[in-house]
């Protein structure tokens, strides 16, 4: 029998035994020795996002980093060495989550992996009785982001997604003042990320870093056997389906939120259509023959229909000018007036007329690991800034526009057919304006739309009740993702 399988018969067991992995080492800890226990963290995956947890935890007196989990031993070493100097204990680096989820100084996993580890790392850890900190986009596909929130109910604990605006005093109330009518009664809401990305490099075959246990980087991804279309391994899978979201899932989902939060949207959006490509690598390379390594859009615009209200939200990877100061942002449309999410910690709200009437600023990653540490203390998951549910809606935004644009991939159409298709999409906005801006933009990154079209995606109907499209069964398979033996996501009705 494999490591894995014996591996999750563990689990299985030790979960419906119930005692071993439904409470926690800190409850236990509580329970003898009173509340002020340090809480022990495993911070997974330290290359890049994860040292951001580390600065988070060890900047507190209340943590410990008792491990650290990384497929890459050598980044992982470097991790200790550091995190050694910052807390005066010295973390065990293992590279298997699943080996360290029984241990009795673990009741934090701090997830800060590649996207398409999130949500299985989180399950597996909430079923070992473990609180979670995991960071957006919380899933990279609804059928796995739902079950984890499955999950997080079922075995009541405590579950914090890493969008920080959620926590960042500016933007807190810049959302309260739009809850209390501040710029009356809003229906629209803009989510911008005007991102640049140059291209990754051309399609090839790259060595995998001879430190990296690729099968468990790989995890419940297909294995490429054991070769990567791309140069640097360590970032650049953002660009690459099988691993990341592109743009609107990786930056997205904070500006997604913010939209969502402000519009009060507790669920998913009723239809969704977007239009988009993989463009203007060609004229960055002067090359009309340059294929890039990202099968993920860099421009792309999703209009999402809640019914009642509308969500826009705009990709763009090439240059373009900011809109109503806004590049990484939120636009709300009121009817009195529009508020401006212009960054992280900055909000400006504005009358009919343009005139400004109130300007929000703060905030700081910290507050938000400080609320969930909060919240593990005091078991009140009602008290946590972004909660599981929050983030699968707002991850649910960037994966359900790219299904329209992957189903439409190949529908590749004039920028006038778009516009004429547009005008059939029933919506808020603009459409012909909106789109009419993101051809300006490409036309002015050297983009040859006659060479290099758009491409057009369905308008996909979804039923919110049991999160399927209801007009195109063909789209339902790219909700989930073709599971890996021994990496397989259990559904909501196994978690």
């Amino acid at each position: 029998m494999s490591h894995i399988i014996s591996r999750r018969n563990f689990l299985r067991t030790a979960t419906l035994g119930g005692a071993l992995l439904t409470t926690s080492p800190l409850l236990m800890a509580e329970e003898s020795s009173g509340a002020n226990d340090k809480v022990n963290v495993a911070v997974v995956g330290v290359r890049g996002r994860g040292g951001d947890h580390i600065n988070g935890y060890t900047g507190r007196t209340d943590c410990v980093i008792t491990y650290i989990v990384d497929v890459d031993s050598g980044v992982g070493e470097s991790r200790c060495n550091e995190i050694e100097k910052k807390q005066g204990v010295r973390p065990k680096l293992v590279r298997d989550l699943r080996d360290i989820l029984a241990a009795p100084d673990l009741d934090v996993v701090s997830i800060a992996s590649p996207n398409h580890w999130h949500s299985l790392m989180a399950i597996w850890a909430i079923q070992a009785g473990k609180d979670v900190y995991a960071e957006k986009p919380v899933c990279q596909n609804l059928f796995e982001g739902r079950a984890l929130v499955t999950a997080v109910k079922k075995y009541n604990r405590v579950c914090q997604v890493g969008t920080q605006c959620r926590s960042n005093a500016g933007i807190r109330d810049a959302i309260k003042f739009i809850q209390e009518g501040g710029i009356g009664e809003v229906n629209l809401a803009r989510g911008l990320c005007y991102k640049r990305r140059k291209s990754i490099g051309a399609l090839g075959d790259y060595a995998i870093p001879e430190n990296v246990d690729f099968n468990l980087w790989s995890g419940p991804a297909v294995y490429t056997d054991p070769k990567v279309t791309r140069q640097s391994f360590h970032y650049d899978w953002h660009w690459q389906r099988l691993y990341g979201n592109g743009d609107s899932g990786n930056q997205g989902p904070h500006q997604a939120d913010i939209a969502r939060w402000g519009l009060g949207l507790q669920r998913l959006p009723n239809k969704i259509t977007t239009y988009g490509g993989r463009l203007g690598y060609q004229a960055e390379r002067n090359n009309p023959d340059y294929i890039d390594a990202g099968d993920t859009p860099n421009t792309e615009v999703s209009i999402l229909d809640y019914g009642d209200k509308t969500m826009i939200f705009e990709t763009r990877g090439l240059e373009t000018p900011a809109l109503d100061n806004a590049a990484i942002g939120v636009i709300f449309y009121g009817s009195e007036g529009k508020l401006v999410q212009e960054s992280y910690t900055r909000s400006v709200a504005y009358d009919k007329a343009g005139t400004k009437i109130r300007e929000f600023g703060g905030g700081g990653d910290q507050h938000h690991y400080g609320n969930f540490i909060e919240c593990v203390k005091s078991r009140k998951p009602e008290n946590l800034n972004a909660p599981a549910i929050d983030g699968y809606y707002s991850a649910g935004v960037a994966i359900l526009g790219n299904v329209s644009y992957y189903f439409g991939e190949r529908n590749y159409q004039p920028a006038d057919a778009i516009a004429t298709a547009l005008a059939n999409v029933d919506n808020r906005d603009d459409n012909a304006a909106t789109l009419a801006r993101t051809v300006e933009h490409l036309v002015a990154n050297g983009v040859d739309l006659d060479k290099t079209p758009l491409s057009l995606g369905p308008e996909l109907h979804f039923d919110t009740e049991t999160e399927q499209f209801t007009n195109c069964d063909e789209a339902n398979p790219l909700l989930t993702r073709q599971w890996r033996e021994g990496f397989v996501c259990p559904s909501k009705d196994e978690v």
